[in-house]
């Protein structure tokens, strides 16, 4: 018996858009498309962006030379496949960038390491001094954009505890987003000393941007009147430090890929929370999904989409399907889409002009095969045709690329239509300089917000700007 699957299906690579009006300022680079055309946003931002800053003593000079390469031309460490040049952060996004007044740029005390050395609990010590400093610090908050604060090597042995469920990361973007200030966190022994500066300005100057509250690019052509939502859980104590909570992040992208705002929600109907797999009970998958439409239709003049997309990342349970159904009824098409990651299936590409023999390059980005009814493998990740020299691109060059499997749980829509759109949502992260992400950003934020969200002491009812969360 010879089993044989189907034909595949290859996906173009998406275009970003890099103006809300030329639709020839497009290009499926981020990088170069910033280079030809600025951010999407340059007709409608404020100028300079002001950087307020936070380092430890006999730091900041760490910080001001971060700055002063952020403002002039960096040449690449070495030629690359994709990245380029960095040309000066006013050159790629029309816009200047200067230090904060001088209230905004606070030095942290020399005795505080040593501190932290003596401490029965340096972490908790850590948090405890650094909130004090931001709470300081946001206290002119209308004086500065972005907050940049420097993590010195000495500080990493107290940044995690995960047998305590601490990440010192995570508190501090807790800690500046109930105060709505967006940070940027410098590691000393990361970006700060990484040794190819072009590398390094290009992903904190695409950062600063979005954080700043630009919009350096956008989906260039996608289903219009569809709304994406990403669906993600994290667990977090309750008062007596044993009974779980679920935290639940939704957020919201309309064709474009915009989703600046994400809604949270705190409940403890939730089954599987010991499992760390909860499933919400249909009330409060309701509830969600109804803040959800109220976001989109509060950024889209009331309208609601024709199309809704859920992602999620465990399995869509009965309740939550006839939740989901009830909360959409007046939307024309509901697809519930379950991304898995870590799967079995690997492919290789059989190169046929040379006597079918495995090729250079592995299965390209974008390769689509249904293996059931219900369930399609798609390659996020893969080589590319169309690279920075118009060659073949495999980002990261190592390894042999793993598709992720799409189940439909619920809804009968078209796989080719839900992997284009989840192909092209693999590109919208500002807080990255790569080509592509190995998730759709519907699952990749709202993980990342879901962590950060459990650690703050309460969790209001208004829906959260991403950019304080980033």
């Amino acid at each position: 018996m010879i089993s044989e699957l189907p034909a595949h299906i290859k996906l173009p690579e998406p275009k970003l858009a890099f103006h809300p009006s030329y639709e020839d300022s497009t290009d499926i680079h981020p990088l170069r498309g910033l280079s030809k055309f600025g951010p999407y946003s340059q007709s409608f931002f404020a100028d300079p962006i002001r950087i307020a800053t936070l380092a430890p003593r006999g730091k900041t000079g760490l910080v001001n030379s971060l700055m002063r390469d952020l403002k002039r031309p960096v040449q690449l460490h070495k030629p690359a496949d994709f990245k380029i040049d960095w040309p000066s952060f006013e050159t790629i996004f029309r816009v200047q960038i200067e230090p904060a007044p001088p209230e905004c740029r606070i030095e942290l005390p020399d005795d505080l390491s040593s501190r932290l050395r003596t401490a029965e609990k340096p972490s908790s010590v850590l948090v405890e001094i650094l909130d004090g400093y931001i709470k300081e610090i946001a206290e002119s908050r209308y004086k500065f954009d972005v907050l940049l604060l420097l993590i010195p090597k000495e500080w990493e042995a107290y940044s995690s505890d995960y047998g305590n469920n601490f990440d010192l990361h995570d508190h501090l973007k807790a800690m500046c987003a109930v105060r709505k200030i967006p940070i940027q966190i410098l590691k000393e022994s990361g970006a700060v000393s990484f040794y190819d500066r072009a590398s390094v300005m290009w992903r904190i100057g695409v950062a600063l941007y979005a954080k700043a509250g630009g919009i350096p690019w956008k989906i260039a052509a996608g289903d219009t009147d569809t709304a994406h939502i990403g669906l993600s859980y994290a667990l977090r104590p309750g008062p007596d430090g044993e009974t779980e909570f679920v935290t639940c992040c939704s957020q919201v992208f309309d064709n474009e890929g915009s989703g600046l705002e994400f809604v949270a929600y705190n409940t403890d109907e939730a089954e599987g929370m010991r499992r760390g797999n909860p499933f919400l009970s249909r009330m409060e998958m309701f509830r969600v999904m109804t803040r959800s439409l109220d976001l989109y239709r509060r950024r889209h003049a009331g309208r609601i989409p024709k199309n809704i997309v859920i992602h999620k990342s465990t399995e869509f349970r009965a309740p939550e399907i006839d939740a989901c159904m009830d909360a959409f009824h007046l939307c024309e098409n509901i697809d519930l889409i379950r991304v898995v990651q870590n799967v079995g299936w690997r492919g290789i590409l059989i190169d046929q002009a040379n006597g079918a023999k495995g090729a250079r390059f592995p299965v390209e980005r974008g390769t689509l095969l249904n293996i059931g009814d219900r369930e399609a493998l798609l390659w996020v990740h893969g080589s590319v045709q169309q690279g920075l020299n118009n060659s073949p691109y495999f980002q990261g060059k190592r390894s042999t690329p793993q598709p992720i499997k799409l189940i439909r749980d619920g809804g009968h829509g078209s796989w080719e239509r839900t992997a284009a759109a989840t192909l092209a949502l693999s590109k919208m992260d500002w807080n990255n300089d790569a080509l592509y992400g190995q998730l759709p950003v519907t699952l990749s934020y709202s993980s990342v917000l879901a962590n950060v969200i459990k650690r703050m002491t309460k969790i209001g009812s208004e829906p959260y700007e991403y950019r304080y969360f980033m």
